[in-house]
């Protein structure tokens, strides 16, 4: 233990290992998909910030854990932002700095068993404040959030229709503090061994009474997966591969087809002959078909990415334009400032035009469906408002081919879980490349993937369901408890300091020698 100490005096040893340990919680996640890592993932980062001498360092290894996190979770972003990777990463990292001073001062030295029990609520609720500020779309997103690590557990999913992605983020925090607690506090275990049967209280409990989706009825949906088309005419040459697919469906009674994002690369109003092949498709198999067009629009300026309805007499009019649009990716937050990001990686060289508003389209026979593209199937709140529209089935058109052979595919496919098993309705979440894939209204896997190896259509029998889920109905409130739970843990030390403050004996004046005055002088 001497030697350990000795060897975390150097702070940039410190820091290292508090990089590592941030880190570690990626492993939880697709690819590797470890989901019960998670429950212990954030030990080591806890047990290193407990130690911290002073609570400055503290939030250093806040900092420097969060770095390795956000790091981490977006390694395969390092082919094309480079060294503005290492910048977002450290810039991201800053927002974990005050989460590493509550850790040092609810568990620091030999801590009483009331700031234990304070721990277990507080340090999840700075963990969710932290999560909060970085979801914002300027900031990245709520890519990689905690809780979504879970997206293949049936209880976990069960708790996301009560209280969203944030609800689990908070249990699994809750649960590693426990657990840093056994290992560290001893005399400290009874709350923490009560913090781990809460947790499996409210698990239990949402498992027996949380309401499920009422399951009616099924739409046949079929997916068209071309896989990577290279070259200079990749866009006309993928657009054949998607009508060569497409075609395979006809016969197969299929009620709507999606294709992913970007697959058709010219604007409909500028390529009639390109639409009129779409509305071909649509009278041969008998299915409206939702594409994605990735150009610049003829009827007004800008490039815009649309999700556009076509049917068998042509596009219907139905339209939604992207709203959230990736960083760096798709635009240059602040280009005047972070212009130079297109220097030194494959930044956007022209900012894509946002859309104004969230749509639901209607698809024939009855089917209310509500596209999203790409990047915005991470954020909770529009695939909420979509179910709250009346939305029957949510979708994701996605391309992840310029990150295809890395974990960004499989996590992105896996974030269509969490979303169906929130609102309660099923998800399809349709790419180039892959990984393709569909949830039920539960977020349970509906039919097999199709994975980055593979170009085909495939078709699902997608089980619609009918009502709303708490998360629905209530939305963040495990975000805006977390809050409270912060503004209420702050009062509550703010008055104990001030009350501190007061108890302490005055020191007694002293003379102008620096000795204590005497009675009289």
């Amino acid at each position: 233990m001497k030697t350990l100490v000795h060897w975390l005096a150097s702070p940039w040893r410190r820091s290292a290992l508090a990089a590592v340990a941030g880190a570690l919680p990626v492993l939880a996640f697709p690819a590797p998909s470890l989901w019960w890592f998670a429950y212990v993932a954030l030990v080591p980062w806890l047990l290193l910030a407990r130690t911290a001498p002073t609570g400055r360092r503290a939030a250093v290894d806040g900092w420097w854990g969060g770095f390795g996190f956000m790091l981490a979770m977006h390694h395969w972003l390092l082919p094309n932002l480079h060294v503005f990777t290492f910048v977002i990463a450290a810039l991201l990292g800053a927002l974990w700095a005050p989460w590493g001073w509550l850790v040092r001062r609810l568990l620091g030295g030999v801590p009483s068993r009331g700031r234990v029990l304070a721990a277990l609520a507080v340090l999840p609720s700075g963990w969710l404040a932290a999560e909060l500020v970085r979801s914002w779309q300027g900031l990245g997103g709520p890519w990689g959030v905690l809780g979504a690590s879970q997206w293949q557990v049936a209880a976990a999913l069960r708790l996301a229709s009560v209280g969203g992605v944030w609800l689990l983020s908070f249990l699994v925090v809750a649960l590693n503090v426990a657990v840093a607690v056994l290992v560290a506090v001893r005399r400290a275990r009874v709350p923490a061994v009560a913090g781990l049967v809460a947790v499996a209280a409210v698990t239990s409990a949402a498992w027996v009474f949380a309401p499920r989706p009422d399951t009616g009825g099924r739409a046949r949906i079929a997916l068209v997966q071309p896989g990577i088309v290279a070259g200079a005419d990749s866009a006309d040459r993928r657009f054949d591969r998607e009508e060569q697919l497409t075609r395979e469906l006809a016969g197969q009674d299929v009620g709507l087809i999606v294709w992913g994002e970007s697959s058709v690369g010219f604007d409909l109003g500028d390529r009639p002959d390109l639409a009129r092949r779409l509305a071909a498709l649509s009278r041969e198999t008998g299915a409206e078909i939702l594409v994605n067009v990735d150009a610049r629009r003829s009827d007004r300026p800008g490039i815009y990415k649309s999700s556009v309805l076509v049917g068998p007499d042509g596009p219907t009019g139905d339209r939604y334009d992207k709203m959230r649009l990736v960083p760096f990716g798709e635009y240059v937050p602040a280009r005047s400032l972070l212009g130079w990001a297109t220097s030194v990686g494959k930044a956007a060289g022209e900012d894509r035009r946002r859309g104004s508003e969230q749509v639901v389209m209607d698809a024939g026979n009855g089917l209310r469906i509500g596209p999203m593209v790409c990047f915005e199937s991470a954020f909770p709140d529009m695939s909420r408002h979509l179910a709250e529209d009346g939305a029957d089935v949510l979708l994701a058109q996605s391309s992840t081919s310029t990150f295809q052979h890395s974990w960004a595919p499989g996590q992105h496919a896996s974030l269509a879980a969490l979303r169906a098993a929130e609102t309660g309705r099923p998800m399809v979440h349709a790419t180039l490349t892959g990984v393709s894939a569909v949830y039920g209204p539960g977020g349970e896997p509906v039919g097999p993937r199709l994975g980055t190896d593979a170009s085909a259509a495939r078709t699902y029998d997608v089980p619609l369901a009918h009502g709303t889920t708490p998360y629905v109905r209530l939305g963040d409130w495990s975000l805006y408890g977390a809050l409270v739970i912060l503004a209420a843990w702050g009062i509550a030390e703010a008055v104990n300091v001030r009350r501190n403050a007061r108890g302490r004996p005055v020191p007694p004046a002293r003379t102008a020698h620096g000795s204590p005055a005497r009675p009289g002088h």
